[in-house]
């Protein structure tokens, strides 16, 4: 943390830069600051650490294969899914990146991609913890999505016995029966999930929790329960006309084509809602059949919560994007079957709780268009059954403590969130209930101060493009359609991004306040390591600023 421990501030040194024999007491002070990408990274991941191992490898004296060994390994210490999620995960982190104001943000995601995928290739083993396990206390785990497979690895890395119990046919919850298969490679799934198991992680899989097995009987067996059931019911439209043949929830759409028992879909499809399930359910309907599908969301494309490259790829696929548009009435013929949408034109109003401007019906602005199959992706929820089954009013703070003592909770059944999200709340729960068994306190994040952008020299760093992942060619992917779309970057992209990092609030070892300090304050560290470069005699300071105010990471404050 840092380039030193915090020094006694020595006596006031008289210095001409301050007005003729005046006494200046500022001093220099390495301090580590939070980085915008880790602060938005909802799983907790130290970006900007791995990043910068691989970038400042020759100044640490490693190889490219110990750098990417070591950026795998800090990965692994927030999240057992780095290849998944470099796959998956929407990246908030890149919105916030101090790089946008430059030539764009690093491209996280994709390094993500490359390090996982590296861990992969070399069979790398997750770590253990050394926390002075192994301990008696055996743990259940209620479902094995992102969030349960997540605590569960926690806990087991820190040497509990732990059972992981799933009432579908295979682990990964929504990463498996959510995603398909051109986004999210099964074998990757089967990887990453394995090296839980081979940490000692049991896997029940067909069993549900109220009709298998009571809770009252987890409670029993185990010390405590983790419940992470995930949200794979999709919500009806409530509309006239939506029981019955031809339509279908997003949620159950994907888990029957994932389960290789896809439902029939018709020549005329139409997905309603814009967010990522409903670009999966439009996508993976045309790979189905020779379908015309259109996708109806009733804002316009700047609200659409999808991940932007998505739905860029589904236009190139040639699915239809109405907007402004919701459906009204789902209309059927004679032998029940659907034939027409009612569709309502709208206009966006005054935003609401969301933050998004909220549509609002256009009085009298009606259309009909044909369709003879609807996919509702408008929203999904857990299955509150089940929920209630282990216990009424499962409430829990962001730390995942339940109202019961043994009873612990995270991922969608906390609330809806995406899957890093919910592997984030999995790790934090399991600190919490490591220390509640234990007898301590949780091991809270420690981050010093937030990085001010001000403090932040862009024009110090040599401008560089941003990587651009490749991408199969529409024509191929329709042609293929199991095959990844998404080839990621190269190995020499991957370095390129990396060392885009701008190592914000962290020396880097850019050398300035080496170079800068006239009284010579600044010596090379020997060994040096990142964060870590250089050692500040503070008896020859005069408190010039200097230093800190070359800092181009805003890494050195005067205090």
């Amino acid at each position: 943390m840092g380039l030193l421990k915090k020094p006694s501030k020595p006596k006031p040194l008289r210095t001409a830069s301050h007005g003729g024999g005046g006494v200046s007491s500022l001093r220099p002070q390495p301090v580590e600051k939070l980085p915008p990408c880790l602060k938005t990274c909802p799983s907790g991941n130290d970006i900007r650490g791995w990043l910068t191992i691989i970038a400042q490898r020759d100044k640490n004296k490693l190889t490219l294969e110990e750098a990417y060994d070591q950026a795998w390994l800090l990965a692994a210490q927030t999240t057992p899914f780095p290849a998944i999620m470099g796959r998956v995960c929407p990246h908030p982190c890149e919105g916030q990146c101090s790089r946008v104001a430059k030539d764009g943000a690093v491209a996280i995601n994709a390094v993500e991609r490359s390090i996982g995928d590296w861990g992969l290739q070399r069979k790398l083993k997750l770590p253990r913890l050394e926390a002075g396990g192994p301990f008696a206390e055996r743990i259940a785990v209620v479902g094995a999505g992102p969030a349960g497979l997540s605590f569960a690895y926690q806990m087991a890395r820190r040497g509990y016995p732990v059972v992981v119990f799933e009432s579908l046919a295979a682990p990964g919850g929504m990463l498996r029966y959510g995603i398909p298969d051109y986004r999210l490679p099964r074998q990757v799934i089967e990887a990453e999930i394995g090296r839980i198991v081979e940490l000692g992680v049991e896997l029940r899989c067909g069993t549900t929790i109220g009709e298998d097995i009571t809770l009252e009987q987890l409670q029993k067996d185990f010390a405590a329960v983790f419940v992470g059931i995930g949200a794979h019911l999709g919500k009806k439209l409530g509309i006239p006309g939506e029981d019955g043949p031809g339509v279908y929830t997003g949620t159950d759409f994907l888990r029957r084509v994932a389960m290789g028992q896809p439902p029939p879909v018709g020549r005329k499809v139409v997905v309603i809602g814009g967010g990522d399930t409903a670009i999966d359910a439009a996508r993976v309907s045309l790979r189905g059949g020779k379908s015309e599908v259109t996708i109806l969301y009733r804002r316009t494309r700047a609200e659409m919560p999808a991940i932007a490259r998505e739905i860029e790829e589904a236009l190139e696929e040639h699915i239809g994007l109405e907007l402004l548009a919701a459906p009204a009435e789902i209309l059927r013929g004679a032998d029940g079957n659907v034939c027409k949408m009612v569709v309502q034109r709208m206009q966006l109003g005054e935003p609401d709780a969301s933050g998004r401007r909220r549509p609002v019906p256009i009085a009298g602005d009606l259309a009909e268009i044909e369709v003879d199959t609807v996919i509702s992706a408008v929203s999904q929820e857990p299955d509150w059954m089940t929920v209630r089954c282990l216990g009424s009013g499962l409430k829990v703070d962001d730390w995942g403590h339940g109202v019961e003592a043994d009873l612990w909770s995270g991922g969608d059944d906390l609330r809806l969130g995406i899957a890093t999200t919910a592997i984030g709340q999995g790790r934090r729960a399991a600190l919490a209930l490591h220390a509640a068994l234990r007898g301590q306190e949780p091991e809270l994040p420690s981050h010093g101060p937030e990085v001010d952008p001000k403090r932040l020299k862009l024009d110090v760093y040599e401008a560089k493009e941003r990587a651009q992942r490749a991408v199969l060619a529409a024509a191929d992917r329709l042609a293929r359609p199991a095959e990844e779309i998404d080839r990621g970057v190269t190995s020499e992209q991957a370095l390129a991004e990396a060392s885009r990092c701008l190592s914000c609030g962290l020396c880097f070892g850019c050398e300035r306040c080496w170079m800068y300090c006239t009284p010579s304050c600044f010596s090379k560290a020997d060994p040096a390591r990142p964060g870590a470069y250089y050692r500040i005699k503070l008896d020859t300071c005069d408190g010039c600023k200097k230093c800190a105010d070359e800092c181009p990471c805003g890494f050195i404050d005067m205090i």
